[in-house]
């Protein structure tokens, strides 16, 4: 009980850190899917008691999100500071539990205490993750539950495992990729280890890891007598899963989910770093940080009886092997690590019409521990200038945007697009020309793409105080546009929909455009002056912030 208290004390404390770090994003209305699908979803939760959203279309994602967003409703009040500050609880539970991973991988080791607190530290500032935690999407979650999964699976502790892997399984479907990874896991160890075990403890380990199966089949089959789909809708089967289904597509959306977790945002020098580390730990044994007699391994904790944890340590000196890198403990978190990333990658390359890195979120954390139990095998002074220099990288990337189409979401530029869209929402609901030169009683019609579309006719999301009148159109591509008629509207509301920057790698590299357009989906914006011409309209006004605008224009 002590020990459960200490760590829900840690989770609020780190939440108490996380939420003035967030300040400025706490008010901020939804973003895109926010918009467009998990606020409107968890809204119908939290007013008629729906677990299919009726008020936008139904994607089959199970409901523990809505359930939870909801009761903090409840408690408090409808908006986005309480939905804000509720996403980061989240986030607080997962730098917390991953610096308490890290701990117990590491334990043996004299830096353990440092790289738990690293792994914590880097993974709560990493781009990605830092815009996420005040994010109402599901990966977040699941990556908190993804954590409590890979401790108890660790320490054999079944029960828990199953309890930890159907919260994750609730909060999003895809999140059944624990039962292989742990299946695999069972079966590697198994064979590994070569010796009969009792045939109860097997079972049990064998029908727990199975549990989350079983929420997800219920889930299913409920979804199906109301919808008529398992998942999803025919849309939204189409796009994740019929139209992914090309051999050369699942390739190029596996070496971009390569891309997004190794590389991108900085990860690639977490990487590099790392890997210098691990070569130079192994032609230097000698200087790598000792092992703590005082501190006890994970193998002597949970599942291992007396005769075995001496067995391990007397091995451990007859060898001199000299830390966790070299300890069955690590070698364990390691084999898990790499089974649930290959997991993750494999299968969101297989399904999945978007490919945005958020998707990967669940395997962030284990891949930073990993990281930094390699780079805390250097002299400590090292270690720490590894982390200090990883550090500015990651928060320099807040604001840094790469040079190549990316989601906004990745970092802070979801901000500045909410930001910009709060001011174009500000005019066109007010005393503009287009307003004035319409009867009364009669309000414009703007014509704008989704997820605009959403903000200017739904007052709950932040952007409107009352539905404005909407042509919509499905993005603002020469070939969408070639079906609008100039009757249909009398405001266009324009805005970078996709970053596409000066210098964009797509206009440098043809080809890598051409592989975009064929299995992506991509096509660019057409140009705006070219867009006014085309409908004959006039700039009315037009906002800008870090490479990202809004323009309206009039007739």
């Amino acid at each position: 009980m002590r020990a459960y208290t200490s760590r829900i004390a840690a989770v609020l404390g780190a939440w108490l850190v996380l939420l003035p770090l967030h300040a400025s994003l706490l008010k901020l209305p939804y973003y895109w899917d926010e918009a467009g699908y998990y606020v409107p979803a968890a809204l119908d939760f939290f007013r008629h008691g729906l677990v299919i959203p009726a008020s936008t279309e139904p994607t089959g994602h199970t409901p523990l999100m809505s359930v939870y967003l909801a009761v903090a409703w409840r408690l408090f009040v409808f908006s986005p500071v309480v939905t804000r500050a509720a996403m980061i609880l989240f986030a607080a539970g997962t730098v917390t539990a991953t610096g308490i991973l890290a701990w117990r991988v590491s334990a043996g080791r004299r830096d353990a205490r440092e790289a738990a607190i690293a792994s914590a530290a880097l993974l709560a500032i990493a781009p990605l993750f830092f815009a996420q935690s005040v994010m109402v999407h599901l990966d977040l979650a699941v990556a908190f539950f993804t954590l409590i999964a890979i401790l108890t699976l660790l320490e054999s502790r079944w029960i828990l495992f199953g309890i930890a892997g159907i919260l994750a399984v609730l909060t999003k479907e895809t999140a059944i990729v624990l039962v292989p990874v742990a299946w695999a896991y069972l079966w590697i160890e198994r064979r590994r280890d070569g010796e009969v075990r009792n045939s109860e403890s097997t079972a049990l380990a064998w029908l727990a890891t199975a549990s989350p199966c079983v929420p997800a089949a219920v889930w299913a089959l409920y979804y199906h007598h109301h919808t008529g789909f398992w998942t999803g809708n025919a849309g939204y089967l189409q796009y994740n899963l019929y139209s992914t289904l090309s051999p050369v597509r699942i390739l190029l959306s596996f070496l971009r989910r390569t891309y997004e977790v190794f590389v991108s945002g900085f990860n690639w020098l977490i990487l590099v770093m790392a890997c210098v580390a691990w070569w130079w730990s192994k032609h230097n044994p000698q200087i790598s940080p000792p092992i703590s007699p005082q501190i006890t391994p994970i193998t002597q904790i949970k599942g291992a009886t007396q005769t075995e944890a001496a067995a391990q340590s007397e091995a451990a000196h007859v060898t001199g092997k000299r830390g966790p890198l070299h300890g069955d403990e690590w070698r364990r978190f390691v084999l898990v690590t790499g089974l649930l990333t290959a997991a993750y990658l494999v299968m969101l390359s297989v399904v999945g019409g978007a490919i945005l890195p958020r998707y990967m979120l669940p395997v962030y954390p284990p891949l930073m521990i990993a990281a930094m139990g390699a780079i805390w095998r250097l002299p400590r002074a090292l270690a720490r200038a590894a982390c200090i220099a990883a550090a500015a990288c990651l928060v320099i990337a807040w604001f840094v945007n790469p040079p190549y189409p990316f989601p906004y979401e990745d970092n802070l530029a979801f901000a500045d697009f909410v930001r910009l869209h709060q001011e174009a929402a500000a005019y066109l609901q007010g005393n503009n020309a287009a307003t004035r030169k319409r009867p009364a009683g009669s309000a414009p019609r703007i014509l704008t793409a989704w997820p605009a579309t959403n903000e200017l006719e739904t007052p709950d999301l932040g952007y409107v105080a009352r539905p404005l009148r909407i042509v919509p159109v499905d993005d603002f591509s020469a070939a969408a546009l070639d079906s609008v008629s100039p009757d249909s509207f009398d405001v266009l509301y324009l805005y970078s929909r996709k970053w596409e920057p000066p210098g964009n790698w797509l206009d440098r590299l043809p080809w890598l455009s051409r592989l975009q357009s064929r299995y992506f989906d991509y096509a660019p914006q057409m140009p705006e002056r070219e867009l006014a011409a085309r409908f004959h309209l006039k700039l009315a006004t037009r906002w800008e912030c870090r490479g990202q605008w809004v323009a309206i224009y009039e007739r």
